[in-house]
């Protein structure tokens, strides 16, 4: 009688451990798999997780829980509920009065800040034009610094930056420097540490909890901003670091940053001000941060912020209603080239319309696996008339767009989800002859003095080299 009872004793307990295992892993994965079906905006996206849920219980819930909650999109909406923002709604709003009427409405609807007259915006080719002007302006500086940057070493010119924000400080300058967690964390010198030694208010964007919060390495803040008393700004796709130096042990990273006046600079510092806030829980406002901006040029602009908050897919909106907007060019000049299937449709139907698409891009990448997922597509805008372009020489990390030679786009946004999906962004927009016919005739330049790269050199690729790079494109989304 012992044995069977033994027996009974064991498969309940069998039994009672399977149930117990099953109900592990059937909840987490159903709870999951449900967030996923109600808030992911793509149905690819939330069918992948699904799928991986359920193939991978244990290991997808952890993936899903590390890296597909979207947690700082739910902070940054409860700092932003709770904190007034600053707007510039005294400032007579501006619009173009020519075709791109249309594409200045789309983008003040999803943007929600107005186009201001009265601008004067100035482009610093390389770091040998944007720092030296940089570094004038703090130490002209009379009230105060905002300065984010996505990535903001201590060595080489940063040492320089360092000691000219401590200089200001020390003469009673209000200086506020926020760093993204990335460049504290994975910089062998960041200048988060010499900085908070001089006792600069100093911000971390997003630090993990712990290192194995994985998550944080999306959803950063990819933005470039400075500005000055209020009253003058600087921005573009420049980060503060050595490899864009003369000093660099390899040759320079060539890029293009822009100095801004006029009423458009109170954009540049709302954005900085809504990311302080949320990083340190310190709201500044004021005449020493927003004082009253006169005219200072005749260009009409506009700041737009994205991110993976409630600000999700604005700059995608403003190259959707770009191109769609051209009439005669389309130039784009970019490190990381992996647009999504809309921006592709947009490029083809544009060249299609008799547009002229010229892409510009390094023929040398920084990140070669970056690189491999573009080349795995390229196919699918050279097949429709676009003209591809391979700028030879060091890398070039200049992020630019020029339409009809009287629009300009510029800032940090890179064509990518990355960029598009992940990160924070800064970008301006401006409606200018004047801007748009001089930077248009820089890309045609740089385009002069390239390589082009044809459907039929992409379809002569090796077939190694093409599974490599259809591989590298399967994980175009998370590069």
């Amino acid at each position: 009688m012992l044995l069977p009872h033994l027996l009974f004793s064991i498969d309940t307990s069998i039994d009672t451990f399977y149930l117990l295992f099953t109900a592990a892993w059937i909840g987490p994965a159903l709870v999951a798999s449900g967030h996923a079906v109600i808030y992911k905006r793509e149905s690819r996206s939330a069918s992948i997780w699904v799928i991986l849920l359920w193939l991978l219980p244990a290991l997808g819930v952890l993936a899903y829980v590390l890296f597909g909650v979207n947690r700082v999109e739910r902070k940054a909406a409860r700092m932003r509920r709770r904190t007034p923002r600053h707007r510039t709604l005294s400032q007579q709003s501006g619009e173009p009065g020519t075709h791109f009427a249309p594409l200045a409405r789309l983008v003040g609807e999803v943007g929600g800040r107005p186009l201001l007259p009265g601008n004067s915006i100035e482009p610093l080719l390389n770091g040998v034009e944007a720092y030296p002007a940089m570094l004038e302006a703090i130490a002209g500086a009379q009230r105060s610094i905002m300065l984010a940057s996505y990535i903001f070493d201590g060595d080489g010119v940063g040492a320089q930056f360092v000691a000219a924000l401590s200089a200001a400080q020390q003469r009673g300058v209000e200086v506020r420097v926020l760093i993204d967690d990335v460049s504290c964390r994975f910089s062998r010198h960041p200048a988060s540490k010499p900085l908070a030694r001089t006792g600069v208010k100093l911000g971390i964007f997003n630090p993990p909890l712990f290192p194995a919060r994985l998550h944080a390495a999306n959803l950063r803040n990819h933005r470039k901003i400075m500005v000055v008393d209020g009253a003058l700004g600087f921005t573009g796709g420049m980060n503060i670091a050595r490899r864009y130096w003369r000093d660099s042990p390899d040759q320079a990273y060539r890029d293009l940053h822009f100095r801004l006046r006029g009423p458009v600079v109170a954009h540049l510092a709302e954005v900085f001000c809504d990311d302080w806030a949320f990083t340190t829980g310190e709201r500044l406002s004021g005449e020493k941060w927003f004082p009253a901006l006169a005219p200072a040029g005749g260009m009409l602009a506009r700041g737009i912020e994205s991110g993976p908050d409630e600000a999700f897919g604005r700059m995608r909106w403003a190259m959707i209603g770009a191109l769609n907007a051209a009439q005669r060019s389309a130039r784009i000049v970019t490190p990381y080239f992996i647009p999504d299937s809309t921006l592709i449709s947009c490029l083809n139907a544009a060249a299609l319309r008799g547009v002229d698409v010229d892409i510009l891009l390094p023929e040398e990448s920084d990140l070669p696996h970056v690189r491999w997922a573009a080349f795995g597509q390229l196919w699918q805008v050279l097949d429709h008339g676009c003209h591809l372009f391979l700028r030879p020489g060091p890398f070039d990390h200049t992020k630019l767009m020029v339409i009809d030679g009287a629009y300009v786009l510029l800032g940090s946004s890179n064509w990518d989800a990355r960029s598009l999906r992940l990160n924070f962004e800064f970008d301006v927009e401006c409606y200018s002859v004047e801007l748009g016919a001089h930077l248009d005739g820089m890309v045609e330049s740089r385009i002069s003095q390239s390589r082009p790269y044809t459907l039929a050199q992409v379809n002569a690729r090796p077939l190694a080299i093409k599974l490599r790079d259809g591989v590298a494109r399967l994980f175009a989304p998370y590069l």
